[in-house]
């Protein structure tokens, strides 16, 4: 198994364990590396000695080169051509940060050990993935693209800790056990007291409760926090000034 098949997995059992819609819902590539899969807080999962190692293997992730995502064109060609170069840039992932992806529904079939064949589910196109508003997933956002008559050709899913309409199970994930913590993929935290009421989560917009300590969102469940600097990506303490990667001021990123 390399550094790709990895994080793959990984990502994978993170997102069953804290947020399993994002097993058929699209998602922008920054919750991947800074709220889904950070570096700092999987890195020993990974298996990665350095930043660079992960950014790296994210690159050839999000390139979509092994079928593991469903990424849009522009993004793909982009990041498959660095990867050819003799030097390739992993910074290039930061352009693309509100770009969205998915998880493809016949790389996790195979991950779960499942016979089916990967005709019966729909895939959605990247044009879909990249106009599909928030909140929708893969399988409706491809049936409104698709002629109706498509439709008998899908087999009916459920979500996530349910069985499919053939009656087998979904096998655990490589490496996960019974015991995996729900909390795999939070850390402790500084909590931060919203001053006044009316203060908005930067993430859902949502008010924040005034007046006592929270790490997290009440509405989205985003860690509050932590920033990132303006100038490298890397994540901040809620209290830092300067980034202790780059030395930038942290200003109010």
């Amino acid at each position: 198994m390399d550094d790709v098949e990895r994080m793959y997995r990984q990502l994978v059992r993170i997102i069953r364990t804290t947020s399993p819609q994002l097993l058929t819902q699209p998602f922008p590539v920054s919750d991947l590396y800074s709220t889904i899969l950070p570096y700092r807080l999987h890195r020993r999962e990974l298996g990665l000695e350095t930043n660079q190692d992960y950014e790296m293997a994210l690159l050839e992730l999000l390139s979509g080169a092994r079928g593991y995502l469903i990424v849009e064109d522009r993004m793909k060609q982009t990041l498959a051509d660095s990867l050819k170069s003799a030097s390739p840039d992993p910074a290039l992932i930061k352009e693309f940060a509100g770009a969205r992806i998915a998880l493809a529904p016949a790389a996790l079939r195979q991950l779960d050990g499942e016979a089916q064949p990967a005709a019966v589910a729909p895939a959605a196109d990247t044009a879909t993935i990249a106009t599909a508003p928030a909140g929708t997933t893969i399988r409706e956002a491809t049936s409104a693209a698709r002629p109706t008559a498509s439709l008998s050709t899908t087999a009916p899913t459920t979500q996530v800790g349910t069985t499919r309409d053939t009656g087998a199970a979904p096998a655990r994930p490589t490496g996960t056990t019974a015991s995996a913590p729900a909390t795999a993929a939070r850390r402790p935290t500084r909590p931060i007291t919203v001053a006044s009421p009316g203060e908005e989560c930067p993430h859902c917009k949502g008010e924040l409760p005034a007046g006592r300590p929270i790490n997290f969102c009440p509405h989205c469940g985003q860690d509050l926090t932590m920033r990132h600097c303006p100038a490298c990506g890397s994540e901040l303490e809620h209290e830092w000034k300067f980034c202790v990667t780059c030395g930038r001021a942290a200003g109010n990123s």
